[in-house]
């Protein structure tokens, strides 16, 4: 219900409610308020016969009605500022995609430049970090060629740097054996197994992964067993120190629990390329081992459980974690839902009762040095794929009959339909629906500028709501969170590192 002024009218359900007690015209209504969230209704037929109805569902706070003015206030408070999408619209493109970044101009009006700075103030640092100076043993190599084969620019980064943080740490806490969680196809795994030549297990849901990491580590194990012959090296001398590296244990896993990593010590490296269940790891007898948990971009709540796992099981002496997918974030939705949800983790934000919500994760994942490396033609693109997906919501909402004519946005409606499996409905007007949008998209730019330029201080609050669950379970843990990579290279790029002292 709503009021406006002394007025006040059903909206949502009065529909319904005129279908199911067959209204029409020359039927009259009574409604009488019980002051208890009940409305007695009386409906008076055409012959003048009364009938007494409860309609429990049509439930009102009086509390909650909100004044024509209110509503408008509240309308109000939903849009941008006028005067800031005024000198935006107008704006070099180069200029919009700095907003993320933190990056104003003079000319632009002082609550918009303050409102640019503060969010840059509230953001973590991004900056990679002298990881020499900050964790003293790190030495990042230079991958190999053949360690390499396969990895893009940006993979090659990430695990050239990763896998010397993780070699480090193992070396901080004593010889373990290193779980790389997630591992996709086993590039960070057989990096630690062949270069630093540390004992790995590598976990995977694909079982099509865990085949295609088999297989190359096949073919490394070869050149490096090759090369040992060349060089005249007994391949099975471990007393010499030179024996030939061991290849990952791989193994297909849905499940990640503190049993799970506790049998996975159990897992000869002659049955690697095992697809298991938890029931399966759990068969057999147990023998103490010493874990690190690792993972490049763990997604969702995957890298929460690792964080959680590290806590429950003595057997974790440490964990690097690098997160990634914000949006895939499990949230508490109420006070009985269970503990154990990716946001929040810490006690401190779960006793203010805080949530993001979808919006709020999605944005999470937005990338301020992404949007400040975009070129004019790629950043066009950006904010015309926005006012497409724009448009598409409001064609479906609001079709038109008027004759259709070709366009890209026509051609990006029809692709997004074939994904869908849905036929293309003949009475939408895309054409027509851009048209009449296009006087609008001049301020898509900078709304989705401005919008982004949120998401840094969204993923800060997630990685110090995981930060601060690490801290709250006492001082018998060293914690850091680090940068450790080139974030114009991988913007997911802060590492949440804990240690059992």
């Amino acid at each position: 219900m709503k009021k406006r002024g002394e007025t006040v009218f059903l909206t949502v359900g009065w529909e319904n409610f005129v279908k199911d007690n067959e209204l029409e015209d020359g039927k009259m209504m009574e409604f009488i308020y019980d002051c208890d969230r009940t409305f007695y209704v009386v409906i008076f037929g055409h012959g003048g016969v009364s009938e007494l109805r409860v309609f429990p569902q049509a439930v009102v706070d009086v509390g909650d009605y909100a004044t024509g003015e209110e509503e408008e206030e509240e309308e109000k408070n939903k849009t941008v500022d006028e005067d800031w999408m005024s000198c935006l619209r107008n704006e070099k493109l180069e200029n919009i995609l700095l907003i993320p970044s933190g990056t104003v101009q003079d000319h632009w009006p002082a609550s918009l430049k303050d409102f640019v700075h503060t969010l840059r103030s509230l953001s973590f640092p991004r900056e990679q970090a002298d990881l020499q100076t900050i964790l003293g043993d790190v030495n990042v190599t230079p991958l190999s060629t053949v360690l390499s084969q396969g990895m893009n620019l940006k993979k090659k980064h990430e695990v050239e740097v990763l896998s010397s943080v993780v070699s480090s740490v193992v070396n901080s806490v004593g010889e373990s054996t290193v779980v790389d969680v997630g591992s996709g196809q086993g590039y960070l795994a057989q990096v630690l197994s062949f270069q630093y030549k540390h004992s790995v297990v590598a976990i995977d849901s694909s079982s099509h992964h865990g085949n295609v990491s088999d297989a190359r580590a096949a073919r490394i194990g070869k050149h490096f067993a090759s090369q040992m012959r060349k060089s005249g090296l007994n391949l099975f001398s471990v007393s010499s120190g030179n024996k030939c590296p061991d290849a990952p244990t791989t193994i297909t896993c849905r499940v990640l629990s503190t049993e799970m990593l506790k049998s996975l010590t159990n897992v000869p490296p002659e049955d690697n390329g095992l697809d298991l269940d938890a029931g399966a790891l759990n068969e057999g007898p147990k023998r103490s081992c010493s874990l690190v948990l690792a993972g490049l971009h763990a997604c969702g709540d995957l890298s929460v459980t690792m964080l959680r796992t590290f806590m429950e099981c003595e057997e974790v002496k440490a964990v690097v974690s690098i997160g990634c997918c914000y949006n895939l974030l499990s949230e508490k939705a109420s006070e009985d839902s269970c503990y154990k949800c990716g946001f929040p983790m810490s006690a401190g934000l779960k006793s203010l009762g805080f949530s993001l919500g979808k919006n709020a994760r999605d944005l999470a994942c937005q990338s301020a040095e992404r949007w400040s490396s975009l070129g004019e033609d790629a950043g066009l693109q950006n904010f015309e794929l926005h006012s497409f997906h724009t448009d598409v919501n409001k064609s479906m909402r609001h079709p038109s009959s008027n004759p259709n004519s070709y366009s890209s946005f026509e051609k990006f409606c029809l692709s997004a339909f074939s994904r869908l499996n849905l036929e293309h409905p003949q009475d939408l007007d895309l054409t027509a629906t851009w048209n009449e949008a296009d006087a609008f998209t001049e301020l898509i730019g900078p709304y989705w500028s401005i919008r982004a330029a949120l998401g840094p201080v969204l993923e800060t609050l997630i990685l110090l709501d995981r930060l601060m669950f690490l801290q709250e379970q006492g001082d018998s843990l060293e914690v850091s969170m680090l940068p450790i990579f080139d974030p114009t290279i991988s913007p997911r790029n802060v590492a949440v590192i804990a240690k059992r002292l």
